[in-house]
């Protein structure tokens, strides 16, 4: 009796001994563990010579100064901080909104055919976004929040600042700062005149020394302190307060933060839509059945059950949040700053750019600062990681 409508794979199954079938499993057993142990290899290799390459760069001049042309007293003060404050601010947008997101698009499917329909088109562009290259984003957060297309004025002149001073600054034969206070933004620079009278490094009200040409500057370095050439243009600073805002958001940490948020939104969707998939339906029926709302099961039945994979979801969007350089490269466009980020409005820098600067010089001093780099990028990875890991921990309950 011949048996009919049998699959391939099953007729291919039947005819394999179960000798051979042994063998095969064995292999694969085997060539799993070769190709597992081979990546750890390598990611092994790579620890160790970046911990050759970089661990004695690490020191508190190098984790807290501003980078140099002098190696031996460069640091990446204000990549740090910059880093600090632009994946804390990206978590705080990009956590919440995708989550939600998440819930709407998998607890909330309508039953109406156009809204269906809709629903369906916004889960099909998620799911696209996901594989859009980041440099994509780093040109929409260009246009999206740096400028807002023109429709707030622009960065230099923004239709609203709160929070914010405007300087002139100039920069002495001594290579000192003055400021001139500026009242309006949007009046020309001040030109450097006799009488000038502005603010030095410690907010000291000075009178500059104003000389008619460079041959006229005085000898001595302390007299070049205030000295400056007649008829030079300064250039415009703004010093914001912790609640500085404007509009538009200009190159800040804003602007940046946004612009990885929607980098990692598809990420932070999609994971949670998949650990609200793992939470058995018997629990939102139970919650049903008693008489609760649909969103009162989902807060306090499906959500907290789901949290455990949410965290892991969070781990992974934020690990492509920190290391990412290419959105940031296009947007901030600074890679020196001497001055940490003190509020949302601030220039800023990260990490990976100042390794990035750091490991294309022709000096090996400067490799070794970019090891250095590496290896702090690494830490605050790893702590956002065990923060992540800790609440899942935490919140993790046996649901059967």
């Amino acid at each position: 009796m011949t048996r009919t409508g049998s699959h391939p794979l099953s007729t291919l199954a039947d005819r394999i001994q179960p000798r051979d079938r042994t063998l095969l499993d064995k292999s694969f057993r085997w060539f799993c563990i070769a190709t597992a142990s081979t990546s750890i290899m390598i990611l092994v290799v790579l620890l160790v010579a970046v911990f050759y390459l970089g661990l004695n760069s690490l020191n508190w001049n190098f984790m807290t100064h501003y980078p140099e042309p002098d190696a031996s007293a460069a640091g990446l003060g204000p990549a740090l901080w910059g880093t600090i404050w632009v994946c804390i601010v990206c978590g705080m947008f990009a956590l919440p909104i995708g989550v939600a997101t998440a819930i709407f698009l998998e607890e909330f499917q309508p039953s109406n055919k156009w809204l269906l329909k809709f629903h369906g088109f916004v889960q099909l562009n998620i799911n696209n976004l996901a594989g859009v290259p980041s440099v994509v984003y780093g040109i929409l957060g260009l246009t999206l929040f740096v400028s807002m297309a023109g429709l707030f004025g622009t960065p230099n002149e923004p239709l609203l600042s709160v929070g914010v001073r405007y300087y002139d600054q100039f920069f002495t034969a001594g290579q000192k700062s003055l400021r001139v206070p500026v009242a309006d933004p949007a009046q020309p620079n001040t030109v450097a005149e006799p009488g000038l009278r502005a603010l030095n490094s410690d907010n000291e009200w000075v009178v500059a020394n104003v000389v008619d040409s460079r041959r006229d500057l005085p000898r001595s370095m302390e007299e070049r302190r205030y000295a400056i050439i007649q008829g030079k243009s300064s250039g415009r600073i703004e010093e914001g307060s912790w609640y500085y805002f404007r509009l538009p958001f200009g190159r800040s940490v804003l602007a940046g933060s946004l612009t990885l948020m929607l980098v990692i939104l598809p990420i932070v969707i999609i994971s949670t839509q998949e650990a609200l998939r793992g939470v058995p339906q018997s629990l939102r029926e139970a919650g049903l059945g008693l008489g609760s709302t649909k969103w009162q099961v989902v807060r306090n039945i499906t959500l907290p059950a789901a949290i455990p994979g949410i965290m892991t979801g969070s781990i992974l969007a934020m690990s492509r949040a920190i290391g990412e350089a290419a959105p940031i490269l296009i947007l901030a466009g600074a890679i020196f700053l001497t001055n940490n980020p003190g509020s949302l409005m601030d220039d800023f820098t990260v990490l990976p750019l100042q390794i990035f600067d750091w490991a294309g010089r022709p000096h090996r001093e400067f490799h070794h600062l970019a090891g250095g780099g590496i290896l702090v990028l690494l830490a605050i990875l790893f702590v956002f990681n065990l923060t992540a890991v800790l609440i899942r921990q935490f919140t993790q309950k046996n649901l059967t």
